[in-house]
């Protein structure tokens, strides 16, 4: 049975809906999925599962990462994660020109670690609408198919 850790940071509930979203996806493809905020959460965690998920809002009009995950970004950069398959997603405002940045943000922290992409990253602007949650399901599937292939 597949493995998924998904390690989130909401501050509105929008995050915490997306990840209720992908985690009742994966659940329905079979997928053993832990979900854990991130002030409680360890990046080597991330070992013992084939699904490696960070689901973040952005803070600020300077587009920072939220304080409650910060140092679990910074923690990350430090665990080998050679092969691990990654997914982000998260909300945040268009009103906002870095929309998001703290998806983009934790993309890029996998990716130097050594995991590698499951699919596309998501990005919801404020609450998931309709259109969103497909996003999501195809995103979840998207994981595990390429988890399957792995």
């Amino acid at each position: 049975m597949v493995k998924a850790l998904i390690v989130y940071a909401s501050l509105t509930g929008n995050t915490a809906q997306c990840v209720d979203i992908v985690e009742e996806a994966l659940t329905d493809l079979d997928v053993d999925v832990e979900v854990v905020e991130s002030m409680q959460a360890d990046p080597h965690d991330f070992l013992d599962v084939d699904l490696c998920l960070v689901a973040t809002y952005t803070y600020g009009t300077d587009a920072n990462l939220p304080d409650e995950i910060e140092d679990f970004y910074e923690e990350l950069s430090e665990v080998d994660l050679t092969g691990k398959i990654f997914g982000t997603f998260g909300s945040g405002d268009t009103f906002y020109e870095k929309f998001c940045q703290s998806v983009d943000d934790f993309t890029e922290q996998f990716k130097s670690v050594g995991a590698v992409e499951g699919a596309e990253s998501v990005k919801v602007d404020l609450d998931p609408e309709e259109e969103d949650i497909e996003k999501l399901v195809a995103f979840s599937k998207s994981l595990v198919e390429k988890a399957a292939a792995n």
